[in-house]
C-alpha cells in the first residue's frame, strides 16, 4: 500500500517513520537543524507549492532516509495512513 503526500506524491507505507507537525516540531533548533541539513544533502523534497504543515520521514533499512514536506495536515496523513491499513485485510 502507498501513502498519498499530496500533488502526486506517494510512498510505500511500510517506508513511513514518522508524520511531524511542522509548527510543533520546527520551535526546536535541533529539529530545524535537521531539515536544514537534509536539505543540504539532497534528502529533502517539497511536496506542493503552499506552506507546509508536516514533514514525513521515510526511509529504508540500508537506504538514507528522505523527508518530505508535505501541505496537508498530519491528522489528514494519519488517516489516510489509517485507511490504507483497513485495505490490506
Amino acid at each position: 500500500m502507498y501513502l498519498h503526500l499530496g500533488q502526486s506524491v506517494v510512498v510505500p507505507y511500510r517506508d513511513v517513520i514518522g508524520l511531524f507537525d511542522m509548527d510543533n516540531t520546527t520551535s526546536s533548533h535541533l529539529t530545524r537543524r535537521f531539515l536544514e541539513r537534509s536539505e543540504k544533502e539532497g534528502r529533502l523534497e517539497m511536496v506542493g507549492d503552499d506552506i507546509p504543515k508536516a514533514f514525513v520521514l521515510c526511509g529504508r533499512q540500508g537506504e538514507k532516509t528522505r523527508i518530505y514536506l508535505s501541505q496537508l495536515s498530519t491528522a489528514t496523513l494519519k488517516g489516510r495512513a489509517e485507511d490504507n491499513q483497513f485495505t490490506l485485510d
